[in-house]
């Protein structure tokens, strides 16, 4: 098996299940580093190469019998059709020069009659242009994916628990959708592969079909959350409602808009042909928000929709290549000795934000998220996959971890900025048994805009970098204290009852 896409949220789940089912799987990779610490990782080929690069897939196409396609361009930019169009088609070709076997796509569902979005007539040409050649395509189409960490799931999720009241374009009350757990969506993949008698296109999806209004609702019932208003208004364009979700949601404003724009068609299954080739029944909208909750509260959340977000940017060179660079790397370094091992330094350090926060000054990072918020960065509402767990690729609020370690954490600044920006944090243990933490917040500025840009922040550095730095050796002591004091055997003599012991 050779899946395109494992890094995406999908594809990093349906991993388990074809091993489990005694499957050779290999994984092609703009960035191998992304899958390093997949828990299946040892398990698996993985080889470096991109779908937009012809000359990068014949090593990992060769010898391949099926071929799982989970990737998309959604969030690329404006040009992101063309991407996906040029995907396909080298896909394709690649997979006609190999002797594959099958191809098996996982596409969006939608009523190709309809006026699509330009993300759901985009899905439906990337189906085209892979059945174009003569390796049999079996195409599964679905709508909303629920799931923990999927992107439909959060922008419900965000919405639900944000808003108890909520302005709504009137489509909201009436356009209809069915929904489908991600269980259900790699049981049908599953059920699928390597069958050359399920070749076309099928429709998948949950058990109910509702209105985005009772979809809304129905979260809040199984969160436990009060019935929400919903106002429909004929004025709320979708880029307006974009817009909203952009602000009360961790999705950026690209992906936001896009989805906006597909919930206007009405995505359910028409065709139940599959049916009657697979016998699986699947679960109903409740029991899949139940699922998808419970798995949040329980952090089992193995991918997330920003896990490939930014895929295409993890290529950007390092800020200590001097011809990159020009050889201008702005620099904020700061150590501080720590009274505590490495191991309790890091794991202080690879727990900064999501939940936990920035450790100080929150006025200030509330008050830079607002500024990315406005010209479409990320912002901090993005949080993070883990509370105190980290892999390469992991989203981090305004960051992606670009290197993880037990002696370093890297990230890399995802915000919109005129240059290129990371934040790392690097632990060495010193003869006396202290640890000494290096943090280094790194720019190289595009252009005059970077420069002043870089001015102009120094002066907060001294205080919202200089505070995290204290905070994290505040935090790294007494957690390595409490530590060492629980590990202490109680002193001789005999409890009194009442916790304590005396001689």
């Amino acid at each position: 098996m050779l899946v395109l896409g494992a890094t995406g949220y999908v594809g990093g789940r349906l991993i388990t299940p074809l091993l489990d089912a005694g499957h050779r799987v290999r994984c092609l990779a703009r960035t191998p580093a992304k899958l390093a610490d997949r828990p299946w990782r040892d398990r698996i080929e993985v080889v470096e190469g991109d779908l937009t690069v012809p000359d990068s897939l014949p090593e990992a196409f060769a010898g391949v019998d099926v071929i799982v396609y989970l990737v998309h361009s959604l969030g690329a930019g404006d040009d992101f059709e063309a991407v996906e169009r040029a995907c396909a088609d080298n896909t394709s070709s690649a997979a006609t020069a190999a002797g594959v076997d099958q191809i098996v796509y996982l596409s969006g569902l939608g009523d190709p009659d309809d006026d699509l979005s330009p993300h759901l007539r985009s899905r439906h040409e990337v189906g085209r242009l892979l059945a174009r050649g003569p390796v049999p395509v079996t195409e599964l189409r679905a709508a909303v994916i629920i799931g923990s960490g999927s992107a439909s799931f959060e922008m419900l999720r965000g919405l639900v628990e944000v808003l108890p009241v909520m302005v709504t374009p009137r489509w909201v009350q009436t356009t209809v959708v069915q929904p489908i757990a991600i269980d259900d969506v790699l049981e049908n993949l599953m059920s699928v592969i390597g069958r050359l008698d399920t070749a076309g296109v099928w429709e998948i999806g949950g058990a109910d079909v509702v209105t985005y209004a009772e979809l809304l609702q129905a979260y809040a019932r199984v969160a436990g959350l009060r019935r929400r208003l919903i106002l429909p208004v004929p004025v709320l364009t979708p880029r307006l409602s974009s817009l909203w979700v952009d602000l009360v949601t961790p999705l950026p404003g690209d992906i936001a808009k896009e989805l906006v724009l597909g919930l206007q068609n009405d995505v359910v299954v028409r065709d139940r042909s599959l049916t009657r080739i697979i016998d699986h029944r699947p679960l109903g909208v409740e029991a899949a928000l139940e699922a998808a909750l419970t798995a949040v509260r329980d952090l089992d959340i193995p991918t997330r929709w920003s896990s490939s977000r930014f895929a295409g940017s993890m290529a950007v060179p390092s800020p200590w290549d001097p011809e990159w660079s020009g050889g201008e790397v702005l620099e904020d370094e700061r150590c501080v000795l720590v009274d505590a091992p490495p191991a309790a330094v890091m794991a202080q350090v690879t727990a900064v934000g999501g939940e936990g926060g920035w450790l100080g000054w929150g006025a200030l990072w509330a008050l830079r998220e607002t500024i990315d918020n406005v010209v479409g960065g990320p912002g901090l509402r993005r949080g993070r996959r883990h509370p105190s767990e980290l892999v390469v690729g992991d989203a981090v609020d305004l960051f992606v971890v670009e290197q993880v370690s037990p002696t370093r954490l890297r990230l890399r600044a995802e915000m919109k900025l005129p240059g290129y920006g990371w934040l790392e944090w690097n632990v060495c243990e010193r003869a006396d048994g202290t640890t000494e933490l290096t943090q280094l917040a790194r720019f190289v500025p595009r252009g005059l805009a970077g420069r002043l840009y870089w001015l102009l922040v120094v002066p907060f550095h001294a205080l919202v970098l200089g505070r995290m730095q204290t905070e994290l050796r505040k935090r790294a002591e007494a957690a390595s204290a409490a530590a060492s004091f629980a590990q202490r055997p109680p002193p001789p003599g005999r409890s009194d009852g009442t916790g304590e012991w005396s001689a």
